[in-house]
């Protein structure tokens, strides 16, 4: 995987995470397809990553990332289209190349670490055809990257899961992949662990300038540490761009389901507006030009915080609370509305309603709303 030569430049110090200033793709992928007996795992799948940028493939379980992901490694050949890595074609058009040699580096769910080779000799395993000195500046160099200058003599085992993390991603970058793929890197630790392990790892794979392909099924962590989200549904490529278009602007229903808790209003356009089930919405209230729906039937995404519940006498309530969901800060309601669909509203934690009560459910939303044509 990851080239065995000694450094020739000294890794970027700085870089961007606007995908419009990206101009040099490192990965192409073009119509790349991965048959397993009649089943497509992947099909059809097109998509380039530039330089610097750290690209998350995000799909419900089966959908064909992970595949996806053994096939930019080379563990899968493609069944048909081309994969390029830095200029080089290694897989189609006849031509395959190995693992071993792609510059490629792979970080694993488990780490993976040798447990017997201290923090050190873990990092320069991968470099180890390198010369002494050489060798040497790049582990104290990665080292001082990923925070454990003070634990270059302990072993995996005297490690934290976060420390043990950092290893393994020093462990990938030793020898200057051209792409760093992270399989669900954060899976194997705790809930708190997790979501500080999400800052520290888009901090060093953005100080190391890599470009870096991870793998998710978790929302939140695509959101949160991606340049652009690349959403998978069932081996296709539904949606990719940077995380708040995917969540803000969905391009299907599947990527709105996907994202966030969505619930769907059944309205039909009249003129400049669409009436709904709840509300009357102007067309400025929905994202893009409906002239060519006039008289159709529309569903407008709405989301939590798009919607507010307000106690009213049960004759004049849009529906009744079903169940709540205690966050914390606040509470997410489902409400059932009297037409038999189902929507969330996001409330403060004082405001608490009891499960029956009759509500009004209000839009409230200060954004305009996606919608999608009813078939």
């Amino acid at each position: 995987m990851p080239r065995n030569e000694p450094p020739t430049t000294e890794p970027a110090t700085e870089s961007t995470d606007d995908h419009e200033e990206q101009t040099a793709a490192v990965l192409e992928l073009d119509g790349v397809t991965k048959e397993f007996g009649p089943e497509a795992a992947v099909e059809d799948l097109s998509l380039s990553v530039d330089e610097g940028e750290l690209l998350t493939f995000l799909g419900p379980s089966g959908c064909g990332k992970t595949t996806t992901l053994r096939l930019i490694a080379g563990l899968t050949e493609p069944t048909s289209g081309t994969i390029t890595i830095a200029g080089e074609t290694v897989a189609g058009d006849g031509h395959f190349v190995a693992p071993e040699d792609r510059d490629v580096g792979l970080v694993f769910q488990n780490f993976a670490l040798f447990p017997h080779l201290d923090v050190a000799e873990n990092i320069a395993f991968g470099i180890d055809s390198w010369a002494k000195a050489d060798r040497e500046d790049r582990v104290d160099e990665l080292l001082e990257l990923v925070g454990l200058e003070d634990h270059r003599e302990k072993m995996p085992s005297q490690l934290s899961g976060g420390q043990q993390q950092r290893v393994a991603l020093a462990r990938s970058l030793a020898p200057q992949p051209d792409v760093l793929l992270l399989d669900e890197p954060f899976s194997n630790l705790d809930i708190r662990l997790r979501v500080e392990m999400r800052e520290e790892v888009r901090r060093i794979l953005k100080e190391a300038g890599v470009t870096a392909i991870s793998v998710t099924h978790d929302q939140e962590e695509a959101l949160s540490i991606s340049d652009r989200v690349a959403i998978i549904n069932d081996g296709h490529l539904e949606q990719v761009g940077k995380p708040e278009t995917v969540f803000e602007n969905p391009e299907s229903k599947f990527v709105a389901s996907f994202l966030g808790r969505a619930s769907f209003l059944t309205g039909r356009v009249r003129g400049d507006i669409v009436e709904t089930t709840l509300d009357t919405l102007s067309t400025d209230q929905i994202n893009g030009p409906l002239s060519a729906y006039d008289g159709a039937r529309i569903d407008v995404l709405v989301r939590p915080d798009d919607l507010e519940a307000t106690p009213i006498d049960e004759s004049m309530a849009d529906g009744h609370i079903v169940h709540r969901q205690y966050n914390g800060p606040n509470f997410v309601y489902r409400v059932e509305l009297n037409d038999g669909g189902v929507v969330r509203c996001l409330h403060n934690h004082v405001k608490t309603f009891e499960h029956g009560q009759p509500v009004a459910v209000d839009i409230v939303a200060d954004h305009p709303l996606a919608w999608y044509p009813v078939d």
